[in-house]
């Protein structure tokens, strides 16, 4: 039996097995979006426990952003030194000692350090948990099983979100004292302990990645991860494989990026991905959906209430990617996204541009008139318009994203490849994020003007994925080339 006859469907593995250690490896994507999503909750207790106006407030949302920023870039490049799954677990005890940081907090500048130190965890997850599965995983598997991240990431966001929910509903506020004197935007953070002790222990029972094995000489070990994972003849046949793309090529650097035009053609599309995936904005509607929804009139529980709906829409729209992606590929769930993202953003940027104000603050409660009648209020155009934005990005560029970043790099260009594009990826993230308090404030910007930069930015990604964009469905990591 062949690689080939693999791709195939002759699978002679232990799918169960492949399937457990992807999900131990996506837990990492639950906590990442976990403790991006978390956040959202909290602004209005970070507000007023540290006396913060909107730049210091977007500052401390957007500090993790900062060391997802520096773990990205580390994480990929470590990887290449001390493992793939080395590198997850140090991810574990950092979201560990994060979330008991955040809640414990007494200062801006300790609740920054704590959040820094989580986002050196989310950065780690967020390049070697679909590095790991895409090295792990058999080709006619691996679109799927990457997608399983997003999947991860997506349902972290909406155990976030009902978390804060729920907690909110128990405690009166975020700002109200509950368990044992501690106030409820603690507690939020708190929760975050469970899943990341559930993470540190599970990644002691799954193996190294194969790839990594072969490449520090250990052959045997690979052999026999292999061969539970494909069966025995394709793991001899893949174990060569693995050692003849890595035949003559040097140890890998970050150096490995580098090109003639200062990174080689496939890193500067990885980079292209990752930019373009913050530049929509999603990331606005994740951290500040509760501050975005009660700014138009919606009340705490609401607008906390909003964030459950558009989680749980989410972990739809990923699941659609997942049955999806390895039968139409990479690059049309791309450009589908790309034309759905920006047709949505434009329509909540013209809703926003309606609002009124009323006693002082901002209502969408007028209504949309058409031919003489009363249609439907501009708040619920808002709603709908920004739920689908979260479906096409998360049956999109949301798992996609992800899934391509993990495969589109030859071996020899993965550390770096990843380690360059998630560093762009977390910086353009905390630009985004840092900004957008400050353009809801300001007068001629507001929730108008973000959301159009972000519909334009949508609009130019569509012409991005069909230009630059490789398919990668189905072909083999040995074939990858730069």
């Amino acid at each position: 039996m062949t690689v080939a006859t693999v791709s195939e469907g002759k699978f002679e593995g232990d799918f169960a097995f492949v399937l457990l250690i992807s999900c131990v490896a996506t837990i990492g994507g639950f906590l990442f979006g976990f403790d991006s999503g978390v956040i959202n909750g909290t602004v209005e207790g970070l507000q007023v426990a540290f006396n913060s106006d909107s730049a210091g407030t977007g500052f401390s949302v957007a500090s993790m952003l900062l060391g997802c920023a520096i773990g990205a870039a580390a994480a990929g490049t470590m990887s290449d030194v001390f493992g793939r799954r080395t590198m997850m677990i140090v991810a574990a005890v950092f979201f560990i000692i994060s979330a008991w940081g955040s809640g414990i907090a007494g200062g801006t500048l300790e609740f920054v350090c704590y959040r820094i130190l989580g986002g050196l965890a989310v950065g780690a997850a967020s390049v070697m948990s679909p590095a790991y599965i895409s090295e792990i995983a058999p080709a006619h598997l691996r679109g799927r099983l990457s997608s399983i991240q997003q999947v991860a990431i997506i349902t972290g966001l909406f155990i976030a979100f009902l978390s804060n929910f729920m907690i909110q509903q128990a405690a009166g506020s975020a700002l109200s004292e509950w368990i044992w004197g501690f106030e409820a935007w603690r507690w939020m953070f708190w929760v975050e302990l469970i899943p990341a002790f559930i993470f540190l222990i599970a990644l002691l029972v799954i193996p190294e990645s194969p790839r990594f094995l072969v490449a520090k000489g250990s052959h045997e070990k690979a052999h026999g991860v292999l061969t539970r994972v494909a069966g025995e003849n394709a793991a001899t046949a893949k174990v060569g494989e693995i050692r003849e793309s890595l035949a003559g090529d040097h140890k890998p650097s970050l150096a490995d990026a580098l090109g003639q035009y200062g990174f080689k053609p496939i890193v500067w599309i990885g980079i292209g991905l990752a930019v373009f995936q913050q530049l929509v904005g999603i990331n606005v509607v994740f951290y500040y959906g509760a501050v975005l929804w009660q700014a138009v009139g919606f009340t705490e529980s609401q607008a906390l209430l909003t964030n459950v709906i558009s989680g749980a829409v989410s972990i739809g729209a990923v699941l659609v990617a997942l049955a999806l992606i390895d039968r139409i590929g990479r690059k049309p769930l791309l450009w589908v996204g790309s034309i759905g993202m920006t047709a949505s953003l434009a329509t909540v940027a013209f809703a926003f541009s309606q609002a009124q104000f009323v006693d002082g603050s901002l209502s969408l409660d007028n209504h949309l008139n058409l031919f003489g009648q009363d249609i439907v209020t501009f708040g619920v155009i808002a709603f709908l318009a920004a739920n689908v934005y979260v479906i096409f990005f998360n049956a999109s560029w949301g798992p996609v994203m992800w899934v391509s970043l993990g495969e589109m790099f030859p071996n020899q260009v993965r550390g770096a490849g990843l380690a360059v594009s998630g560093f762009s990826q977390w910086i353009a993230n905390f630009l985004i994020t840092v900004t957008f308090p400050i353009m809801l404030t300001t007068a001629f910007i507001g929730l108008t003007g973000a959301y159009a930069f972000y519909a334009v930015c949508a609009f130019i990604s569509i012409f991005f994925v069909m230009k630059a964009v490789r398919e990668t469905k189905g072909m083999e990591l040995e074939h990858m080339t730069n």
